[in-house]
């Protein structure tokens, strides 16, 4: 690797620095702020954790989506998935906030990670189908997991990302059995 190769990754990676930063609408368990750093985290590991059964699947390439699917977040943030809206920008933010974090990039590195992005938006491929209900599945566990506020809305989780969910059959296990833990929470905080 030649050094202004060595010198561009390290411009882009103390750049991605910012997702540990950027802060979600989920509580970790002790109370504080998720980051889309921590989120993507779990989410790699959830993909890790259930690897072996997804038949005929990539799992590098599952994890590399997983990796960058929330990448361009480091530059405009987080918009809570409860504030996201039919027809708003912010996969269109995203995509530009990308082009923008790898500009220094070697061009195939770069390349790459757009197209990974690009095929985790499109939820297409096995993977991509599978990263996305991977990522509802990590953020629905961060709510019935997290320590939230009084007024959280645990009724939120019940429709969140359904499609996605329901892609694979285990994904719509895990999801029931997060739909359960849900309802549970909602109780309790009725009580």
């Amino acid at each position: 690797m030649t050094a202004d190769r060595i010198l561009g990754a390290l411009e882009f990676l103390r750049e991605a620095e910012r997702l540990k930063c950027t802060l979600r609408s989920g509580f970790t368990s002790d109370g504080r702020p998720e980051s889309t750093a921590e989120h993507t985290w779990r989410l790699c590991l959830m993909a890790l954790v259930f690897a072996d059964e997804f038949d005929g699947i990539d799992v590098l390439r599952l994890i590399k989506l997983c990796i960058v699917h929330d990448l361009g977040e480091a530059l405009s943030g987080d918009i809570p998935a409860i504030m996201q809206t039919e027809g708003s920008n912010k996969s269109a933010q995203e995509r530009a906030d990308l082009e923008v974090l790898t500009t220094s990039l070697h061009a195939e590195k770069r390349a790459e990670i757009l197209s990974l992005w690009e095929e985790y938006e499109a939820a297409q491929t096995p993977e991509a189908i599978l990263a996305k209900g991977l990522d509802k599945l990590e953020t629905i566990l961060q709510h019935v997991q997290g320590k939230n506020p009084a007024d959280f809305d645990y009724a939120f989780n019940l429709g969140y990302g359904r499609k996605h969910t329901s892609a694979h059959p285990l994904l719509a296990q895990i999801r029931a059995i997060l739909d359960e833990e849900t309802r549970a929470r909602a109780e309790q905080k009725r009580l």
